[in-house]
């Protein structure tokens, strides 16, 4: 059983330039971490979504080569693989289309073995799957170190002051909490990154940054 879980989204990044074919690059921010961790040798699994199309094939291929376990819901013929595409114009210009999707089941994971849970981005916040995910998180976390990384992405997203009672709720479940930047200002425009650090300090992590 792997000491590692990651729960989150498998994004393919689709590089679209004028004149030249579509470049397919594997990504998404959990499955990234889960990448990075069988990298590095450390046992992982990641209770993600592929669907069967060519996107899947690439991203499962790409985490299944570095030794990562792939987890679903039991539903892949029911979905499909979420893509972002990145259109570049003739002077490189880039403008973005997402195509994502999170509608993770409800699921049973055994506990045994799993010694730190890792979850965030898309996979935290977005309806109806987020659900699934903190519900999953909070039966995990009594044996199993939390991390999370809200990853904001407002395209995909409500207004801040809605999205910022779902992001506090994922940050009370979780031990370690990493935020960048630009996921602080645009969740809390008027407070400084001590500020913010403080009041999820609050809510129960024991580390914030």
């Amino acid at each position: 059983m792997p000491h590692f879980l990651v729960i989150g989204e498998s994004v393919a990044d689709i590089v679209r330039t004028p004149g030249r074919p579509d470049l397919a690059h594997p990504g998404g921010s959990p499955a990234n971490v889960a990448y990075g961790l069988a990298r590095l040798d450390h046992p992982t699994a990641l209770l993600t979504q592929l669907g069967p199309d060519p996107a899947g094939e690439l991203i499962g291929g790409r985490l299944r080569a570095a030794g990562v376990e792939l987890l679903t819901d039991g539903r892949p013929a029911e979905v499909s693989t979420p893509t972002a595409i990145v259109s570049l114009d003739e002077r490189g210009r880039a403008s973005y289309t997402f195509d994502i999707r999170w509608s993770l089941a409800p699921v049973a994971h055994p506990a045994a073995g799993v010694t730190h849970l890792h979850f965030g981005s898309i996979a935290a916040l977005l309806a109806p799957g987020a659900a699934a995910t903190l519900d999953l998180v909070a039966r995990l976390r009594a044996g199993a170190t939390v991390s999370y990384d809200p990853n904001i992405r407002p395209a995909l997203l409500d207004r801040p002051a809605e999205v910022r009672a779902r992001v506090e709720r994922c940050v009370a479940l979780s031990d370690l909490v990493k935020a960048s930047d630009e996921d602080l200002g645009w969740l809390y425009p008027d407070d400084s990154p001590d500020q913010v650090a403080e009041r999820w300090l609050a809510l129960g992590p024991r580390w914030s940054w």
